[in-house]
């Protein structure tokens, strides 16, 4: 009965802490602590509670009342679940990979990039911890050097910021928590604040009006390869997501945030449900 008790806490301080969900507000750094909060606490939550439940086991008492199998099968079915969804989008990343791999590598410049044979324009960083860049024909045939310049800048950003690797777990997430409400509102928060965060860095190496113009060519095109483990500079998305980039490459330029995991200490209050392990007898 008392790990039910868990479970359902915990599943109620998460719905609660997803419908407190708003119209973003403030700076980029605000807004990046507050997002990743609000999308990684609940399930993180909900995960912790799961193992902390599991490693209890079904016999024995906590606070003084007996545990049952009814949870314990509960948690485990819960994890079960993560797991396999892990598996189902690490193959979706590993086919995205590979598909790329496939794409002939020739030399641009001072690199190699990846040439995808398709008039569509696409430009993209593909992997996990190191992706490579994958450009299409059609891109290089339209745009200028200097627009072309641009586009390579937006994703070397991308690449310094190790957004297909990070951005890759979250998708996850983004998997496991379908059911938990604003899970699709903060997941285009995310990836808004991830495309700012790349053009920001391009903004800083080159002309930011180019880039803009860049941005409404390319983003107009129909994406040509899975978002797994990809971030291109076309990202797919609705129309409030390319003013609100337009409008900061036209805006001053303000300090850009790393956005990493760990610049959000409150995520490890999620922990707290493992704590209960040691009351248990």
């Amino acid at each position: 009965m008392i790990h039910l008790i868990m479970i359902l806490t915990a599943l109620a301080v998460a719905w609660w802490l997803r419908c407190s969900w708003n119209q973003p507000q403030g700076n980029w750094s605000l807004r990046w602590r507050r997002s990743l909060f609000l999308f990684l606490f609940p399930p993180l939550l909900l995960f912790m509670t799961a193992i902390a439940v599991l490693c209890m086991g079904p016999q024995g008492k906590m606070g003084g009342m007996y545990t049952g199998w009814g949870s314990y099968i509960l948690a485990f079915s819960y994890l079960a679940i993560f797991s396999v969804l892990c598996i189902k989008h690490a193959y979706q990343g590993w086919q995205s990979v590979k598909s790329a791999r496939n794409y002939p590598l020739v030399p641009f410049g001072d690199r190699n990039l990846r040439l995808l044979n398709t008039g569509a324009l696409f430009a993209g960083q593909i992997g996990f911890w190191h992706p490579e860049l994958v450009v299409s024909e059609g891109l290089l045939q339209t745009l200028s050097p200097e627009h072309l310049e641009t586009v390579l800048a937006h994703e070397q950003g991308h690449y310094h910021y190790r957004d297909t690797f990070w951005f890759f777990w979250l998708g996850w997430i983004r998997s496991c928590t379908a059911w938990l409400p604003n899970t699709e509102a903060l997941w285009e928060e995310l990836l808004v604040l991830r495309e700012l965060r790349a053009d920001g860095y391009a903004a800083s190496q080159v002309d930011p009006l180019l880039l803009a113009e860049s941005l409404l060519l390319v983003v107009s095109t129909t994406p040509v390869l899975s978002e797994v483990c990809c971030a291109a500079l076309g990202s797919p998305g609705t129309g409030d997501r390319l003013e609100q980039r337009i409008e900061a490459l036209l805006a001053p330029p303000e300090p850009i945030p790393t956005a990493q995991l760990w610049v959000c200490p409150s995520l490890l209050l999620a922990f707290l449900p493992l704590v209960t392990v040691i009351f248990h007898t």
